[in-house]
């Protein structure tokens, strides 16, 4: 365990806690540290390099959890963009994440910022297009996905062999269709040990996404529960924590995986059911380069808070378990 420097004075931190088919998102509407209106990825590269403490303190114990998924809401640099958004957890950064635009997207409607139709939405990684239906619904038209290696085998200790695709869905992922593993909630912790024993042994062979980047997620699928659904998935976040959602960035990286294998056409629809049970809906357009997917969920709210960072508190800056 790890701490930061405590600062001198006592701040508050406005957010609005939802969550998106079971996953949570914490939006930051208030108190952030100043990161000037360069583009999203200057802005997070400035709060990873100098308040790094601040994320920690949001979504790290004792006010947040591993499983919370921060989204500090930002003014877009584009003036036709409804926000911008820099997406985060309690090991790091996200480029982009599906669930966290929909519990975004739901934030702001509840705050009266905005109304149903359609809302862009800046992300580090590129602008992605929203639209919030009449019923709460909200559509999150994703980056550009893509295969980038199929049938990559990879040799996991206490495992053996396990083969998948590596594609990118805005976030890198090692997606993993042929197992013996029951995804089941009741099974999660060996689930999440298979997983991590995945995503451990891809960095060790050196197997990484496009220009090396770290494959943080791993995602496997089954069967679904549900005859209604396509699959079942279950989703290795970055760090220790699975995906309660079905996972917005998963479900576009399987998307791309299908289309690049001829599986999956613009027309068709692909019903992606999480560890829980809810389910992501998916369509694609197709691009040169890969696939543009639409993913269409719902967010609740469940909180409106206001986090206090007292300086004599030990654990201001958050518990970091590193």
């Amino acid at each position: 365990m790890t701490m930061t420097p405590r600062n001198s004075v006592t701040s508050h931190v406005q957010v609005v806690d939802s969550h998106t088919g079971g996953e949570p998102t914490r939006v930051v509407i208030a108190g952030a540290p100043p990161l000037g209106e360069g583009s999203l990825q200057d802005r997070l590269n400035l709060l990873r390099d100098e308040y790094d403490s601040f994320r920690a303190g949001v979504v790290c114990e004792p006010r947040g959890s591993e499983v919370i998924v921060g989204a500090l809401l930002c003014k877009p640099v584009d003036p036709e963009a409804t926000a911008g958004v820099i997406f985060f957890n309690d090991v790091g950064y996200l480029g982009m994440c599906g669930h966290g635009t929909i519990g975004l997207v739901t934030t702001l409607a509840h705050l009266g910022r905005i109304k149903p139709g359609k809302h862009a939405i800046e992300t580090p990684v590129g602008t992605v297009y929203t639209h919030l239906h009449d019923n709460g619904s909200v559509s999150v038209q994703n980056v550009l996905s893509y295969r980038h290696r199929s049938d990559v085998t990879v040799d996991v200790p206490a495992y053996g062999q396990i083969t998948g695709d590596v594609a990118w869905g805005g976030n890198w992922f090692m997606l993993v269709k042929d197992h013996t593993f029951d995804l089941k909630i009741e099974n999660r912790l060996n689930l999440l040990a298979i997983t991590t024993a995945i995503r451990s042994a891809l960095a060790d062979e050196g197997i990484t996404g496009k220009g090396g980047a770290l494959i943080d997620h791993v995602e496997l699928f089954a069967p679904p529960s549900n005859p209604e659904n396509s699959s079942r998935n279950f989703v290795l976040c970055p760090g220790a924590s699975f995906d309660r959602s079905p996972c917005g960035t998963g479900t576009s990286a399987k998307l791309a995986c299908m289309h690049a294998s001829g599986m999956f056409a613009p027309g068709m629809e692909w019903r992606q059911e999480g560890i829980l049970g809810s389910v992501f809906v998916g369509t694609v357009k197709e691009t040169p380069e890969g696939v543009i997917p639409t993913i269409t969920g719902q967010a609740w709210i469940t909180a409106e808070s206001t986090l206090i960072f007292d300086p004599t508190d030990p654990f201001r800056d958050g518990i970091r378990f590193e």
